[in-house]
């Protein structure tokens, strides 16, 4: 099977983007993904996307299987990196445009710019535990400051989701944190159902943050 593929990324999240427009469901199976994204043996990526045809009102839909092979809702740099392939492939690349991507997390707007640059409103956050989702309080509440214990140590958490969910702590210095220890047992941690994204993030001065962020079923 020979399989036609680009390659982009969006601030260092890369992906192997596929033009699937021909058909409603992904050409390539997750193992086969998971293959292609191994960086040894493979391509090397974060997830590969799929460009397929539209749903309802909406332009193009957006499918992504992770690194490891499972499937999340969306993600917020990839569907920036599927905006600028799908221009490509229409010859709209040096064109002011929005598109309606529809998602397993809803319908996404990606805008490309007159610049170059393709920038994407994500929405407004959920904030309900149920929303997440995750158990580390009730279904009803926000989860906020909440204690966490990972690898022996209490973490106070803070969780959102913008169409996936995230896991946020703020800690004394990000470099110092062993991301490939401590990142999957927080993906993997049981009062998250569905598994997190989790940042870790360093205050270095009033306007400036920096985080390190562990990518749920990208494996880094």
């Amino acid at each position: 099977m020979t399989v036609e593929f680009t390659k982009y990324h969006g601030l260092g999240n890369d992906f192997i983007l596929i033009d699937n427009r021909h058909q409603a469901e992904p050409i390539l199976t997750p193992e086969q993904a998971m293959a292609m994204c191994d960086r040894n043996f493979g391509i090397g990526a974060d997830g590969v996307i799929f460009a397929l045809p539209p749903q309802g009102e909406t332009d193009y839909t957006m499918r992504i299987y992770n690194s490891d092979g499972s499937e999340p809702e969306m993600c917020g740099n990839g569907i920036r990196c599927l905006a600028r392939f799908i221009a490509e492939l229409a010859g709209e690349s040096d064109t002011e445009k929005t598109y309606r991507i529809h998602t397993l997390a809803g319908v996404i707007s990606p805008k490309l710019e007159a610049n170059g640059q393709v920038r994407v409103d994500m929405g407004l956050p959920y904030l309900l535990a149920s929303e997440i989702p995750t158990t580390l309080v009730d279904p009803a509440q926000k989860v906020i400051n909440q204690p966490l214990t990972v690898n022996g140590q209490t973490w106070a958490v803070t969780c959102v989701s913008m169409g996936n969910p995230h896991c946020i702590t703020f800690v004394d210095a990000a470099d110092a944190i062993d991301l490939a220890t401590l990142g999957p047992q927080f993906e993997h941690h049981p009062v998250f159902p569905k598994r997190t994204n989790t940042e870790f993030i360093e205050i270095v001065k009033k306007n400036y943050l920096k985080m390190r962020v562990w990518e749920r079923g990208a494996r880094s």
